[in-house]
């Protein structure tokens, strides 16, 4: 019997793992940061969740466990037989496939979440391009490699990820029009699961060289956004869950799936709900950017979030926006800048805010309810300023989540494969 329950979280900044016994209290969090960067080595990932399960087992009683992983969204690896990399890994914000995304317009569905630059179905078209392919044995995203390698078996991959991969979550399958295109390599994409699924036992040397009890089982996991969101227990359609994290990410709930490619807006099945959102490439990143999180903190509190800082800004870390619109082009707008650092700051502040309100409203024309208050997590939660300005320009009041960790709400979906959680 599972009596203990694991959230691996493989974010923008580094592994994060929550432990929570049957009654859904926390035995155990922790946490490692990474280097970020376009390409990312998967051996990273692999031994920080290894060192990770390590300390888990040295710190928690050796009780069976349920796993589940969450992971950036379309961060893609190719491997081969024994499921090892055969390349670098393209991370969740790697536009390159500019060329791609421009067939996928002509040939994918509008309402395919295929769209877009940073689509994993652009990056696995870029790769054939590159000539990558030759050798390759399957394609799987960040979390559902993880998951494989903790089950040594690597030809699963979850209906969340596989969704930017052009997986079809109304019929409940891989395209015809997908598969025409890929020819051959069609045999590269995973057999889908849905979210949730229990995958089956740890892998036995993964058990002993961790500590984890053998019987322990792996669950099919999700992208971290959606991870961040089962974290919050928010179940009603009028309630939105913002993300700031190094990204802005809006989600809601809705009684219908929703797809805009125009607007970056996608929806996943979880749980037997769809859940609508958008992710925008403005967010923490933007911020660390121009800020320390010491200066960040003083700056902040020189702010009359009440009141406009007449500053008409569109923060960007780069090039390219994916939602309220979609525009690998689109440029930053972070002029004139003024000479007190406060200022600025609070201009971008109102920035991100207005395009956070932006989100919600275009969610709300393709078919959402209307928000009537917003939950927030990521780190940007804990600025109380920005939560003001927010509030302010969305016209709803915004809370913090009781859980903010997307960990947690993987542990949760671990639960919920058990039947242990009311979701």
């Amino acid at each position: 019997m599972v009596r203990r329950f694991i959230g691996i979280d493989l974010g923008t900044s580094g592994l994060r793992l929550v432990v929570l016994d049957t009654n859904g209290a926390c035995a155990l969090q922790l946490r490692r940061p990474w280097p970020e960067g376009r390409e990312q080595s998967p051996q990273t990932w692999l031994e920080a969740v290894r060192s990770l399960l390590r300390t888990v087992s040295e710190q928690v009683p050796s009780e069976p466990v349920a796993l589940a992983v969450d992971g950036t969204s379309g961060s893609l690896l190719l491997l081969d037989a024994a499921g090892i990399p055969v390349a670098p890994a393209l991370m969740y914000d790697d536009a390159r496939a500019l060329h791609e995304a421009a067939r996928l317009k002509v040939i994918a569905p509008r309402d395919s979440a295929a769209h877009g630059a940073t689509s994993s179905a652009a990056k696995l078209l870029w790769l054939r391009a590159q000539g990558a392919l030759s050798g390759a044995s399957r394609v799987l995203h960040q979390a559902e490699w993880i998951a494989a390698q903790l089950r040594g078996e690597f030809s699963h991959g979850d209906e969340n990820n596989a969704l930017k991969l052009g997986y079809d979550p109304v019929a409940g399958g891989w395209p015809a029009w997908w598969r025409a295109e890929l020819g051959e390599h069609a045999r590269l994409l995973p057999e889908i699961v849905a979210t949730g699924t229990p995958l089956g036992r740890i892998d036995s040397a993964w058990a002993a060289d961790t500590g984890l009890h053998p019987e322990s089982q792996v669950v099919a996991g999700t992208t971290d956004s959606i991870a961040g969101f089962l974290a919050t227990g928010v179940t009603d359609t009028r309630t939105g869950v913002t993300s700031l994290g190094s990204t802005l990410v809006l989600k809601q709930l809705c009684d219908r799936p929703l797809f805009d490619p125009e607007s970056g807006v996608y929806s996943h099945r979880v749980l037997g709900h769809w859940l609508v959102g958008g992710a925008s490439n403005c967010g923490g990143a933007v911020l660390a950017k121009h800020f320390s999180p010491e200066l960040l903190d003083q700056l902040s509190a020189r702010i009359d979030p009440q009141t406009d800082s007449g500053l008409d800004y569109y923060p960007l870390p780069g090039p390219g926006e994916r939602f309220p619109v979609t525009d690998p082009a689109y440029v930053p707008r972070l002029d004139p800048r003024p000479a007190d650092d406060a200022h600025f700051l609070h201009g971008m502040l109102e920035g991100m805010a207005r395009i956070e309100a932006a989100g919600y409203r275009r969610l709300a024309q393709l078919g959402t309810a209307p928000v009537d208050r917003i939950v927030t997590v990521g780190g940007g939660a804990r600025n109380m300023a920005w939560t003001a300005i927010r509030s302010r320009l969305n016209g709803v009041p915004i809370a913090n989540a009781p859980h903010e960790e997307a960990a947690w709400g993987a542990a949760l979906l671990a639960m919920h494969a058990f039947g242990a959680t009311p979701y």
